[in-house]
């Protein structure tokens, strides 16, 4: 049996609570209702839940502008209420992560507005404060991802302060050690009610260069979107100098010794960077940096076999000291089902994206309602609530179409609250909800659970090494092994039937098998109906 933290091979259920499920009928999801559906949550087979933010908060950006890191907002209850959650998880078997936003906080802080008050007072330098330019103008070119210089000018002090996202979100100044500190302090009091872990928001985000150096130009054949889209501006410039700086590293070390101070605590990171696989593998590589991280790689609109097969084989090559994780879904991004499948995506598509996710090497995230292969939600611009869409609108519509209520059965509001809710729920939805898939037993929730059921009792797909990526048209094919067992995994990510060649001195071990769609085996030959995949033991035999 090999030892090791729980988190390695670890499936982690995102919830966005607001979305999730409203418990006291005003329209919004809350933590009692997280508490009321941690059953469900369970019974999928998972290990953890992660949980995005409920801090006290304005709500500009939806909880990640937070204005008291140790206080839930009462839209979703209080701190009582996390208490009780973690511990029914923890009677059911689960992990219990949260979200933690630390390179910048709600301008509503009462840190900021000390901070702004003044140039002389203990949060002066708590913030990046900068003159302008003698034209006036910002000290540089940064420019924030939501739109627009990341230089917000304020009368207060008559300086310039750093927002890498909205004007509401001013940036910590983390070469203060007194914040450095601060932060950690924040982080401990949330261990210290028995929180399992974080996920770390924009993690590389939290130190930038102290000497202002301008961004680099980005040609246009070079511009990609990783967490925004190619026509946002913020596309258009290399971002060597506003995030993932070098002094980040002695941070995230500060903070896994914090961890290593709570057995089981883990820290997960989310990357959005220049060369993201890459900041992945230097800031997971040794065991005093983050346990894991995931990047945008997989959040992105390419999904046929080349594309993957390259950031696959990019990240088993980079991350050599670490241990990746792997997400196709969350929050930010349009829904997988719609994002890779197009506008037509079908469930056959979606049960084989999820197959993929779960058989690679590594930790997944799972988010809310993707195991339910929810489509994404068509909202109008009267209804949208999220800054960045609204910016934005029409080419990029924003994140609200992902962050629609969760549908739970088909009364009203599909279950999901007695009341408006926050956004409209999405037409279709109701087809697709909780109660009605689970008595289908083909239905994309009963896959999920199967799915994550066998992955669960199979040692060598939770924690096996992974070696013989291949790819041939759309099929992908590599195995998964450890010391007793091969898993061969075949994806077919076409339309049209396709043809596996099975090496001649290897046997298929079929009762050790999980099959999505068809397949027929002939000899050595393996033929694979459209959009299936077959994860089978293999074993050598005599030539």
């Amino acid at each position: 049996m090999i030892q090791c933290g729980w988190w390695r091979g670890a499936v982690i259920y995102q919830i966005y609570p607001r979305s999730f499920y409203d418990s006291n009928n005003d329209g919004i999801g809350d933590l009692p209702g997280v508490y009321a559906q941690l059953d469900y949550i369970a019974n999928l087979g998972v290990d953890a839940v992660w949980l995005s933010p409920f801090f006290k908060s304005p709500m500009k950006d939806y909880g990640y502008d937070i204005s008291n890191y140790r206080q839930v907002d009462p839209v979703f209850g209080d701190v009582e209420d996390v208490k009780k959650i973690v511990a029914k998880a923890h009677s059911l078997g689960l992990k219990v992560l949260m979200d933690m936003v630390l390179c910048h906080t709600s301008d509503q802080h009462t840190w900021f507005k000390q901070s702004r008050s003044s140039k002389c007072n203990d949060k002066a330098d708590w913030y990046i404060w900068v003159d302008p330019n003698d034209d006036g103008t910002p000290p540089n070119n940064w420019l924030s991802i939501f739109g627009g210089s990341a230089w917000e000018w304020d009368s207060h002090r008559e300086q310039y302060y750093l927002h890498h996202f909205l004007s509401s979100q001013p940036s910590l100044n983390f070469h203060n050690s007194a914040v450095r500190q601060q932060m950690l302090d924040e982080t401990e009091f949330w261990l210290q009610m028995g929180i399992d872990g974080f996920r770390f928001d924009a993690i590389n985000f939290c130190f930038h260069d102290s000497l202002l150096t301008n961004n680099p130009a980005k040609c246009k054949d070079k511009r990609r979107g990783r967490g925004f889209s190619t026509d946002n501006p913020y596309a258009y410039q290399y971002h060597y100098y506003d995030n993932t700086r070098p002094e980040n590293i002695a941070f995230i070390e500060d903070l896994r010794e914090l961890l290593n101070q709570y057995p089981g605590a883990i820290s997960l990171g989310e990357i959005a960077a220049e060369d993201s696989i890459e900041t992945m593998a230097e800031y997971t590589h040794s065991n005093n940096r983050l346990h894991l991280a995931y990047n945008f790689e997989l959040l992105t609109d390419e999904c046929n076999a080349s594309y993957l097969h390259q950031v696959i084989n990019q990240v088993n090559q980079k991350i050599t000291g670490g241990w990746p994780c792997w997400a196709i879904g969350n929050h930010d991004v349009v829904r997988v089902r719609n994002r890779w499948g197009g506008d037509k995506g079908s469930l056959a598509q979606t049960k084989l994206y999820h197959t993929l996710l779960l058989s690679l090497k590594g930790s997944a995230c799972l988010y809310q309602g993707d195991e339910l292969a929810l489509p994404q939600a068509d909202i109008e611009y009267v209804d949208l609530c999220d800054p960045y869409g609204i910016r934005f609108w029409p080419r990029f519509k924003g994140r609200d179409g992902c962050r629609t209520p969760m549908p739970w059965n088909e009364q009203l509001n599909c279950g999901f609250s007695q009341a408006k809710p926050w956004l409209p729920v999405a037409k279709g939805h109701s087809a697709l909800a909780v109660s009605h898939q689970l008595q289908d037993g083909d239905s994309m929730l009963s896959f999920c659970k199967h799915l994550l059921s066998w992955r669960k009792n199979s040692e060598v797909m939770r924690l096996g090494e992974m070696k013989d990526l291949q790819v041939e048209g759309e099929l992908l094919s590599f195995i998964r092994y450890d010391e007793l067992v091969c898993i061969l995994c075949i994806l077919n990510l076409s339309d049209k039937p396709v043809d596996y060649k099975l090496a001649k001195n290897y046997a298929l071990v079929e009762k050790n098998c999980f099959a999505l769609g068809l397949y027929l085996q002939k000899g050595q030959q393996i033929k694979l109906s459209p959009y299936s995949a077959l994860l089978v033991e293999i074993v050598a035999t005599a030539e």
